[in-house]
């Protein structure tokens, strides 16, 4: 059964233009931080699983994939802890996007920070800090703004 698709509620772009451009400037330093690209794909997923946000999930699987994310590690993503597919460098980071993604059940506490800095520097912490903090606002948007996943040919939606 298919879901009916409805138009968003609003258009970041249209609604306000200067919001969007903002989001857009974290995501061009985001491109350029200290953090690996690919780790920057992981936890957009990741976070995206957390709030439930299928279109940022349906367009971030398809860069990650686009990327070369092999689809073990994708499929896995959302039970990283019982996968062998993920480096400790990016357990700690994906523990890191889920408490921070659910800040208000246990804040970020100190052993998790102590075992993300084993891996990243203060530079990287923060970086990382950073894209769990964008991909969190994107998804709140979209949520909010209720964007629609687009239907693709071949997607095997009716």
């Amino acid at each position: 059964m298919a879901v009916q698709q409805h138009a968003a509620r609003a258009d970041l772009k249209d609604a306000n233009p200067k919001i969007y451009p903002l989001m857009q400037q974290f995501g061009a330093y985001l491109e350029t931080s200290s953090i690996d690209a690919n780790l920057r794909h992981l936890i957009k997923i990741r976070a995206s699983q957390i709030n439930g946000c299928a279109f940022c999930l349906d367009m971030h699987l398809q860069e990650a994939r686009h990327a070369g994310i092999s689809q073990e590690r994708l499929d896995l993503l959302s039970v990283w802890r019982e996968a062998p597919y993920f480096s400790d460098a990016e357990r700690a980071a994906l523990e890191l996007t889920e408490a921070v993604t659910l800040i208000a059940k246990a804040g970020v506490p100190d052993a998790l920070y102590a075992r993300v800095r084993e891996h990243f520097t203060n530079e990287q912490f923060i970086d990382l800090l950073t894209t769990i903090n964008v991909i969190n606002s994107w998804n709140r948007y979209t949520i909010a703004m209720q964007r629609p996943v687009p239907i693709r040919a071949g997607s095997g939606a009716s």
